[in-house]
């Protein structure tokens, strides 16, 4: 009897242990599953992020699985070392990654639990644009992060007042990715501009720049935009232009073409002063060589030196209508610049006409009013249209000024290019006798003979 419940017991404990075992194996089995299916969920979006900004690298286990005791690896694969920033064993591993990275990194410790493994960044720099991997090496699973990084400013703007309307200066440094820029009036429509300079400075920061020329029909309120459509980024600034600076100067034009006369009055006198200094010295060592010529002539009847003495005359010559050939292209090029500046001039002439034409019918339009109100006993209505005739009968007084002064301009220079074109044309047949001379001296090279030398005294002191 004791033998049969011996053996019971026997088996049932048997029993037991057998079945925990399946249980303990079904449970293992179930743990891999589970594992087996999580995966690492990531941002489904490039994150955005701007220079010297937090942010965060989303990525999670999707089941949520414990990742506090796993290892988890942030790294971006063109780096050397790789390692971002790595998780095990509880703690985090620094001697492992990358010196750009270090003390501006870092993990959600407490969310690692629930399988937050989402890495942030502090500090955001440039260089930490690229893609960033989210691995979990235990369970054979990643994921991709793609961070895109810029860099903005807000764009200074300056005006300058021109003939032709107010030009609108605008420049904005240190962008990341490269910028377009754009100009706007009140309303935000785009206006007519120049094109966009962008410069790339050592830091890898951009430099965009652009003028656009506006007038009064566009507005008094213009808008300079940069912008960026990678990171969606955008900077503006505003300026108000006051009505009373559309009006074009009257004398800076005047000024400007009264100095771009006198530095070509200036060049071309320097070009005729050193060319009269090089003939003055040729000439000289012309009669030098004269007398040495002479001299050896009476001493030795040697071919071969006056031979030489010719092709060091050729040389001469040669040179001094290379120069006078310089000075007549320079002249030529004066001329056509001071054509240049009398177009100029006479636009402006033509554009203060037309401006005196309507200042003059704006007084004939005053003076017609202020008769028709003799009635009207407003006296300071009557005292407003006698002050509007003052102002337009000075702007008459202006206009009619500078359409004399550019006048005065219009003929200094028709004077300047009569004198320029007759400096040139001297020059011409100061080239022509210089080419003629060394055809000369050729030919007497060929002869070399004593009736040549003789024939070459004579020209050298007729050409002194």
């Amino acid at each position: 009897m004791f033998h049969v419940k011996d053996r019971l017991g026997l088996n049932l404990q048997r029993g037991a242990i057998s079945l925990l075992g399946v249980h303990t194996v079904v449970f293992l089995a179930l743990i891999c599953s589970c594992r087996g299916q999580s995966k690492v969920i990531g941002p489904s979006q490039p994150v955005v992020a701007t220079v010297g900004d937090d942010i965060i690298l989303t990525c999670y286990l999707d089941p949520a699985v414990d990742a506090y005791g796993l290892t988890v690896e942030w790294a971006r694969p063109d780096l050397d070392p790789r390692f971002v920033h790595v998780w095990r064993d509880g703690a985090e591993l620094e001697n492992i990654k990358n010196p750009s990275y270090n003390s501006r990194t870092s993990l959600f410790v407490n969310e690692l639990r629930h399988g937050n493994i989402s890495l942030k960044l502090s500090k955001v720099r440039l260089s930490d644009e690229g893609t960033y991997k989210c691995l979990v090496p235990g369970l054979h699973i990643d994921s991709a992060a793609q961070l895109v990084v810029g860099a903005v400013s807000v764009p200074d703007v300056q005006m300058n007042q021109t003939s032709s309307g107010v030009v609108l200066q605008c420049e904005s440094r240190g962008w990341y990715p490269e910028p377009e820029l754009l100009w706007l009036d009140a309303e935000g429509n785009l206006l007519p501009s120049g094109p966009t300079e962008t410069v790339p400075g050592p830091d890898g920061l951009y430099t965009v720049s652009g003028r656009a020329t506006v007038e009064q029909r566009h507005g008094s309120s213009f808008t300079c935009r940069v912008q960026q459509s990678n990171t969606n980024q955008s900077r503006e600034t505003h300026i108000q232009v006051a009505d009373d600076f559309f009006m074009a100067p009257s004398n800076c034009t005047a000024c400007a073409a009264v100095s771009v006369i006198c530095a070509f009055m200036f060049i071309l006198i320097v070009v005729v002063l050193v060319w009269k200094l090089r003939q003055n010295k040729i000439v000289r060592e012309e009669g030098e060589e004269s007398v040495k010529l002479m001299t050896e002539s009476r001493k030795t009847k040697d071919l071969d030196k006056k031979k030489s003495k010719l092709d060091e005359e050729l040389k001469k010559k040669e040179e001094e209508q290379k120069d006078v050939t310089q000075v007549i292209d320079m002249l030529v090029e004066v001329t056509k610049q001071l054509e240049e500046q009398k177009k100029q001039l006479t636009s402006q002439m033509q554009e203060a006409e037309r401006a005196s034409e309507e200042v003059t019918k704006k007084v004939t339009s005053v003076d017609k009013e202020v008769t028709e109100k003799e009635g009207d006993k407003t006296v300071n209505k009557a005292q407003g249209y006698f002050k509007l005739k003052e102002i337009t009968t000075k702007s008459t007084w202006e206009l009619e000024e500078r359409k004399k002064g550019l006048g005065q301009l219009v003929v200094g220079i028709e004077r300047l290019m009569k004198k320029t074109m007759d400096e040139a044309n001297m020059f011409k047949e100061r080239k022509n006798r210089v080419e003629n001379h060394i055809e000369q001296l050729r030919k007497q090279l060929q002869d070399r003979g004593n009736s040549e030398l003789s024939s070459l005294k004579g020209e050298i002191d007729q050409q002194k």
